[in-house]
């Protein structure tokens, strides 16, 4: 067999497997990728699909997983009719593969391609098995005998410092015991040695995690069921460090579900995939915010409700509501990247949940024109039939964006309407001082920085106030406010 190397996922569209249904899942971007969602929404059947689409490069040191091990025909489902289609790269010799796609489907009696067909990668799965303790899996013995290496190789050393790390416990050492009915690892921690039947849940699976990542040969591929599961946030974070460091430095790819929304603060070293399950289809958010999965899993209050990409913009229509008198009825909600519009929206349409006064605010340097919108939700709401064009054409009037300037950010747009002000203020005097940024978004947090605000949000109301002064800065805010005009008239009465 010729060497492969360089394999990696892009995506991955699943059309239709357990209760997924026509969602496309994108890996690209960090070498770690989390998978969130509410329990029964997906994340596990994804783990379990990729962990068959490989096979091992030496079947005598990797499992050969297959889709029967976890799509196990019975009396209730046989799985025909199951397709997805893998999109990935993968090299062989000097010949590079990019952009491959590769359908696997049960459409009789057995998953197909054949599986000595599909391209071999090192591919390493930990399930939520993994934290059962040790003395758990025991119980019956009554007394276990073992004898004691010491684990002193190199990356032996390196799990014992990163373990440590973690735990914030300086280990000593590192021991391998090995018994009648298998082996045991064990350390050293204040002058006590213990074993992994003496560990902790949360212990044990971070040196199982940290010895399959450590181990793993370049370009592997590692799915991790549950990565947060009895661990304390802040030894996720510190977990979360370690192998994204380690996947950087081998080209590891690394995927993993959890439920702690503490991993979206995280977004900087971690893609963050939310699946949302419709009755028609699954839905994929990228890089989401915890306020929008809240509103888009839970009961929207207010009956005005808006939707906006970051902060700024958060801050922005909070001045226009409270100038109308609408705050009281008005639910502001962040979805972060401009994409997510459209995944949600369309959530809500197909969830039947799209009924009161909502708008999707852009930010107006995407998806400006009328045909760009048209193309993305077309993309998240798909079908022929005449209802689903309505559908599209409803989707469509839910959306506005700001009057920004060709080739401008909002950022950069608003520091520029605060210079061509006179320093009247501190706000003011400070956006003068700012020439030049690395980084459009840094105009309005190095003002509120110069400001001493710890609180951006506090900030953020002081820079919304102070450039409302420029005359400009009714025509940037017009299509939201006239929109709000319109649609807040009908609670005027109740004021």
């Amino acid at each position: 067999m010729s060497e492969y190397s360089q394999q990696k996922i892009q995506k991955i569209y699943i059309n239709n497997l357990k209760n997924l249904k026509e969602v496309e899942i994108d890996f690209r971007g960090s070498p770690l990728t989390a998978l969130i969602g509410i329990n029964g929404s997906g994340k596990s059947t994804i783990l379990h699909a990729l962990a068959c689409c490989y096979k091992p490069v030496d079947d005598t040191k990797t499992i050969n997983y297959k889709f029967s091990q976890f799509f196990t025909p019975t009396v209730d489902s046989h799985w025909k009719g199951s397709q997805l289609t893998l999109y990935h790269d993968y090299r062989i010799g000097v010949d590079k593969h990019e952009g491959e796609s590769t359908i696997y489907s049960k459409n009789l009696d057995r998953w197909s391609p054949k599986y000595d067909r599909r391209i071999p990668r090192n591919v390493y799965y930990i399930g939520i098995d993994s934290a059962v303790p040790k003395i758990e899996q025991e119980k019956k013995q009554s007394f276990i005998k073992y004898s004691t290496k010491l684990l002193s190789d190199d990356i032996s050393k390196i799990i014992k410092e990163k373990a440590s790390f973690i735990m914030n416990r300086d280990y000593s050492s590192y021991h391998l015991h090995s018994a009648t009915k298998g082996d045991y690892i064990g350390v050293e921690f204040n002058k006590t040695k213990y074993s992994s039947l003496s560990m902790s849940a949360g212990e044990q699976r971070i040196f199982t995690i940290l010895s399959e990542v450590f181990n793993a040969p370049k370009y592997s591929l590692i799915l991790i069921d549950e990565i947060d599961l009895l661990l304390h946030v802040y030894a996720l974070k510190r977990l979360i460090s370690v192998i994204h460091t380690r996947a950087e430095e081998k080209n590891l790819q690394i995927i993993f579900s959890t439920h702690s929304l503490d991993i979206l603060n995280m977004n900087k070293e971690v893609n963050i995939r939310h699946l949302y399950n419709t009755p028609e289809k699954t839905m994929c958010l990228i890089d989401t915010k915890p306020d929008t999965i809240f509103r888009i899993t839970g009961e929207m209050e207010k009956p005005i409700q808006i939707f906006v990409e970051d902060t700024l913009a958060v801050a922005i229509i909070s001045s226009i509501t409270e100038k109308l008198n609408l705050s009281r009825y008005t639910e502001i909600t962040r979805f972060g990247a401009a994409r997510n519009s459209f995944t949600t929206a369309a959530g809500l349409l197909l969830s039947n949940r799209l009924k009161k006064d909502f708008l999707f605010v852009l930010d107006g340097d995407e998806y400006k024109s009328k045909e760009s919108k048209v193309e993305s939700i077309k993309k998240s709401l798909t079908g022929t039939t005449s209802e689903n064009q309505d559908m599209r054409n409803l989707l469509l009037d839910c959306f506005l964006q700001f009057n920004l300037p060709e080739d401008n950010q909002p950022e950069f747009f608003i520091h520029s309407l605060l210079k061509e002000l006179p320093a009247s203020n501190q706000v003011i005097q400070i956006a003068h001082d700012i020439h030049k940024e690395d980084n459009s978004h840094k105009y309005i947090d190095e003002i509120i920085d110069r400001l001493g605000y710890s609180n951006k949000e506090v900030g953020l109301t002081r820079v919304i106030d102070a450039v409302q002064a420029n005359e400009r800065w009714e025509f940037y805010i017009s299509p939201i406010k006239q929109w709000l005009v319109n649609n807040g008239e009908k609670y005027k009465e109740t004021l």
